[in-house]
């Protein structure tokens, strides 16, 4: 869908059949394109009306070398072990980096980006989890092409539709083993804690929860919260009045708060109920029972982001695909 008012890099992209990087290259006389597809380019950027944003294209050697890093919460630590692996690369490379925290919300999301872009910072790297429906991408995606064509670098954690370079948790996969376990321990009534639903990493955990059960006559009962510790105890106390015989955290802190809310309601795990989270987030082995997750590597995920800005630009977004593993502990069983 074209975008509206005066018409984006992404629109010429889009008209001309080409990438945005290529299309970059073009507007910007870069190399890595051939002379035809250059002069095709800018016959349609005339055609289109489209006008280069010259005050962006002349940051581009005033860019300073910091990473810039945008993260939903901090506190969170999913994302203080991704900031880890970002910072002990970006130290490495003889980076600094700067945090910055969107507050869960597409608006906070672009409005910390835009300051990074105003501070000149010459890349930026977003982790956290984007949006199932693409279009609520669009703005994020203008923006980070405004930023590229000005000679930023752009790599994100998490995010399938932003035409840029990707770092991309096993969660769909990760689903599946977590619902398999479960099937496979013999549950056929199992909870799940979700984050809200039009999150891409809610949909995909979910989708591979559902094929892991697949094979059984298991039914899956879901209730959505924010995907926060307090939104696991929430959940959990929607769930206490079902005959679940487990219950599922999207994430380890979700998780953590189901654990908390049981025990404060007398509920042992796993003798009356199991539970299991995702992530496998540092104190995932300290809590009492040791909680059962799918862990997906963070930190690396990360390192492998930092790795994407510092190699030299493509014309195609370059995808990095992680792994998952089940860590079985001591809060999943038979059911009873």
């Amino acid at each position: 869908m074209k975008a509206a008012g005066a018409p984006r890099l992404t629109d010429v992209a889009e008209a001309a059949g080409v990438s945005l990087a290529s299309a970059s290259r073009a507007i910007t006389g870069r190399s890595g394109i051939s002379p035809e597809v250059a002069a095709h380019v800018r016959r349609v950027a005339e055609q289109l009306g489209y006008e280069p944003n010259m005050h962006a294209r002349g940051l581009a050697g005033g860019l300073v070398p910091t990473i810039g890093l945008v993260v939903h919460e901090i506190g969170d630590p999913y994302f203080a072990d991704i900031a880890s692996g970002v910072i002990h690369s970006a130290s490495l490379e003889s980076r600094s980096v700067q945090i910055a925290q969107a507050e869960r919300t597409p608006a906070s999301e672009l409005a910390q980006v835009q300051s990074l872009v105003r501070q000149r910072i010459g890349s930026i790297i977003i982790a956290g989890s984007g949006y199932a429906d693409a279009t609520r991408e669009r703005t994020m995606e203008h923006a980070l092409a405004d930023f590229t064509r000005a000679g930023g670098r752009v790599a994100v954690i998490g995010r399938h539709h932003l035409p840029v370079d990707a770092v991309l948790p096993d969660n769909h996969a990760a689903g599946v083993s977590v619902g398999r376990h479960l099937a496979e321990l013999g549950h056929r009534r199992i909870g799940v804690v979700a984050g809200p639903s039009d999150l891409s990493t809610v949909a995909d955990r979910l989708a591979g929860l559902r094929e892991g059960v697949s094979s059984s006559d298991v039914a899956l009962t879901v209730v959505s919260q924010e995907f926060t510790r307090e939104g696991g105890i929430v959940g959990t106390r929607e769930l206490l009045d079902t005959d679940v015989t487990a219950i599922i955290g999207l994430n380890d802190a979700m998780a953590i708060g189901i654990l908390s809310e049981l025990r404060r309601h007398g509920v042992r795990v796993p003798e009356d109920l199991s539970v299991v989270g995702f992530d496998d987030v540092a104190v995932a082995a300290d809590v009492a029972p040791a909680l059962t997750t799918a862990r997906i590597p963070m930190f690396e995920m990360g390192r492998e982001a930092v790795a994407l800005i510092v190699r030299p630009a493509s014309d195609e977004p370059r995808t990095i695909a992680t792994t998952h593993e089940l860590i079985v502990r001591q809060s999943s069983g038979p059911p009873r």
